[in-house]
């Protein structure tokens, strides 16, 4: 039908045949095709011209229109793969979002405003593919599912701190005495590694936040493992002492996930640089608490957040 009103349009089958990079045999053919199925002639063709019959005529006016939409639909799926425009439904843990997301959420949006954007905080991971829907999800840490995309887009120091009214009382452990220390994690067993000597820790106090573990820190709760851009004004201010501090902090690394590499949404392809780009670096603790720094091995669990 598509071509049929392609031969009315230009006049001609070599017309047709040139803009669908077909030969004119085969749209001489096709339209023959297309006749004998309706049972009704719609061209009647000499040596010297082409005519369009009554029932051709009417006809034609039916697929142009067809035709029409269908450009407009194609058109309008190029443009939406070519510009980002449409929902872009983010994941991203609480802390990341607050601290690092939302501002580069807001520059997206002022840069595209063709964009709506759902962005969604929470310290559960979510399943892109299966259940959520989301575009594109932020995961600190190790990855689990290696069938998706991950792009690197920023790593994070992580440093054992404890105020000085709890190390006071309790004095200050070694790496092999922190699994009979009163600590503050993000789940009720965990490891904690420190120069190599790991400790199971059985927490007196446990939240799904970074923040919150942090506060409870600085209350004299225990001793918690949080990232240094929560803790670093803390720590400056003498609210909290890094432990271990002769030892590299974790370096957990910040990815961009998301489900496939094939016809990548430009949506997605832009916010995914926008994070690389534009997102601030995640702030060291100031220098006097610093040391060398150690990647996190592959395979090792470190805190996710």
């Amino acid at each position: 039908m598509v071509l049929f009103a392609a031969v009315v349009r230009e006049g001609s089958f070599t017309g047709a045949a040139r803009r669908f990079g077909i030969t004119k045999q085969s749209v001489s053919e096709r339209i023959g095709n297309l006749e004998a199925r309706l049972g009704v002639r719609l061209l009647e063709r000499t040596t010297r011209r082409l005519r369009v019959t009554g029932s051709g005529a009417s006809y034609y006016e039916r697929c142009a229109e067809i035709a029409t939409q269908i450009d407009e639909a194609n058109n309008e799926v190029q443009r939406r793969q070519s510009e980002p425009v449409g929902l872009l439904r983010v994941s991203a843990p609480v802390f990341y979002g607050r601290r690092y997301l939302a501002p580069v959420v807001l520059e997206f949006l002022a840069r595209y405003p063709e964009v709506r954007v759902e962005l969604v905080l929470s310290n559960r991971r979510a399943d892109l593919l299966f259940e959520e829907g989301f575009d594109v999800a932020v995961h600190i840490g190790r990855l689990d599912d290696s069938s998706l995309v991950a792009r690197k887009v920023g790593e994070g120091a992580v440093h054992f701190v404890a105020s000085p009214a709890f190390l006071s009382r309790h004095g200050t452990p070694t790496a092999r005495e922190l699994g009979s220390a009163r600590c503050v994690a993000l789940s009720a067993f965990e490891t904690w590694v420190v120069g190599g000597v790991k400790a199971r820790i059985e927490p007196v106090l446990m939240v799904n936040d970074f923040e919150v573990a942090c506060d409870a820190a600085i209350a004299g709760v225990g001793i918690a493992r949080v990232p240094a851009a929560l803790c670093r004004d803390a720590v400056r201010d003498g609210r909290l002492k890094v432990l271990f501090a002769q030892e590299p902090p974790l370096l957990l690394p910040v990815y961009a996930v998301y489900p496939s590499r094939r016809n990548v949404p430009e949506k997605v392809r832009r916010f995914v640089d926008a994070l690389a780009t534009l997102v601030q670096p995640m702030l060291p603790l100031p220098p006097r608490a610093t040391g060398r720094t150690r990647k996190l091995q592959p395979g090792a669990r470190g805190p996710r957040a």
